[in-house]
């Protein structure tokens, strides 16, 4: 076995990661994570941690929970992958049923993929065919998606997504769209109070619906938060007048449900909160409780009918990926819901949610760094300032959140920022006492972490 000198040289020298500025990633001496027991990580030196983010937002039951560990070993006594393409396999079929019986009413077709963001490019790219094949073509070329999106980082995605941040290199490989102002009334614009910037963005959605629905393949939204734009929760009721509109002007509405399901906000699934029933359902993360990667588009009989005719028609959905329902996967989903039955996960989320509402009013009325706080169930940004009399964010190069991801680190937590917002995320169905664990170094490593910079 390697030591950890060695792995982390290995890491340094070999590995890429994700939305990580490598150069300073490898002078930060990152944990190798080599084993996890509830909700904690553990690394090759031993070292635990909280996992304050749900390992990126996916994490349910906590780590090495048996019954989704045996699930995973009984499958793997069957058959451990066997393709979608001309086949079926039992899990994927069994996990679809039930998904079906547990979604809003209607949306009776699953199409499996393997992550968030290939869900999305699997319904944009179903929207668009469905409009050339419906019984009334139309040659429907546009999308529409709110200001600050994050939909993944495929290209088509990718062409969705509002945050410069992430996404202006890849500007000249894009589609078009149309993006409509976020109804959050964070950082309101000069010229408007709270009430009439709502006002405002519902004038702007309705009139960008009505202005352009013959060209709208279909409509994007995070129901209720929007989550790498910083925790932005929408005000009640947006998602619902979201749908009014679409359904008025028969343009589809694409709920991606990637961060949001699965008890993160409340509920089972966002949607529900509202009781809209969108056009296609976009689902991961915590779909197989955070363990394996399968994604999924749900989508209506109105739509899937569209796909059928004789095989020589070309009316067929040219896309599949070779791991797409696989049975591991699928086991491991179908274990994970079932254990959203036996140990009410989403009643244990409200739970966490009443107690994060407590810590984190508290934390904002003492520290002054603090801008807002923002929280939708267990997702929560707290968004830190020099002042918070001040608009004016932290200079960049100081990585004032990045800075804090370190310092909760080295008092044993995992946490992610968004900029300068830092986010908790605890599994929904994480004990009260360790969110209040996790709060603590959160807190504490804010204002140690303001305390150097200011």
């Amino acid at each position: 076995m390697a030591t950890p000198e060695e792995l982390r040289g290995w890491d340094n020298a070999h590995v890429w990661h994700p939305f990580a500025p490598m150069q300073e990633f490898r002078l930060e001496d990152t944990p190798v994570i080599r084993s996890a027991e509830g909700f904690e990580l553990i690394d090759v030196e031993g070292r635990r941690y909280i996992d304050g983010h749900s390992s990126l937002w996916c994490n349910v039951h906590g780590h090495q929970v048996s019954e989704i560990d045996n699930a995973i070993r009984q499958q793997l006594d069957r058959v451990g992958h066997s393709t979608m393409l001309g086949l079926a396999n039992e899990p994927a079929v069994e996990l679809a049923k039930q998904l079906v019986d547990r979604t809003p009413d209607g949306l009776n077709h699953v199409f499996f993929s393997d992550s968030g963001a290939t869900s999305v490019e699997v319904a944009l790219k179903m929207a668009y065919q469905y409009h050339r094949q419906k019984p009334n073509p139309q040659q429907r070329d546009l999308f529409v998606t709110v200001s600050g999106a994050y939909h993944g980082d495929t290209i088509g995605s990718v062409s969705l997504g509002g945050m410069d941040l992430f996404h202006a290199t890849y500007r000249d490989l894009l589609f078009q769209k149309v993006t409509v102002p976020s109804p959050v009334t964070y950082r309101v614009p000069d010229g408007h109070d709270a009430e009439s910037w709502l006002k405002h963005c519902d004038g702007e959605l309705e009139k960008t619906i009505r202005e352009n629905a013959n060209r709208i393949a279909a409509v994007v939204v995070e129901p209720l938060v929007q989550g790498a734009a910083g925790i932005l929760v929408h005000p009640q009721g947006y998602l619902r007048r979201v749908r009014e509109l679409t359904r008025e002007h028969d343009v589809p509405l694409v709920a991606d449900e990637v961060a949001v399901g699965f008890g993160r906000t409340g509920t089972m699934f966002a949607c529900e909160q509202e009781d809209v029933r969108p056009d296609f359902l976009c689902l991961a993360k915590g779909l197989t409780g955070g363990y394996l990667p399968v994604a999924v588009t749900m989508t209506t009989d109105a739509i899937s009918e569209a796909f059928l005719d004789l095989p020589w028609a070309g009316k067929t959905f040219f896309h599949g990926h070779t791991y797409t329902g696989n049975p591991l996967g699928c086991a491991a989903a179908l274990a994970s819901l079932d254990l959203f039955d036996r140990n009410d996960v989403v009643g244990k989320g409200r739970a966490i949610a009443a107690r994060l509402s407590e810590r984190l009013t508290e934390f904002g009325e003492r520290c002054p760094c603090v801008g807002e706080i923002r929280q939708k169930g267990v997702m929560c940004g707290i968004e830190l300032v020099p002042d918070r009399d001040s608009t004016d964010p932290f200079a960049a190069e100081k990585r004032v959140g990045h800075q804090v991801t370190l310092a909760a680190r080295r008092k044993g937590a995992v946490i992610r920022p968004l900029g300068d917002v830092v986010v908790l995320m605890p599994a929904p169905a994480m004990p009260i006492d360790l969110v209040d664990r996790l709060c603590d170094i959160a807190f504490d490593s804010i204002e140690e972490v303001v305390a150097r910079v200011s």
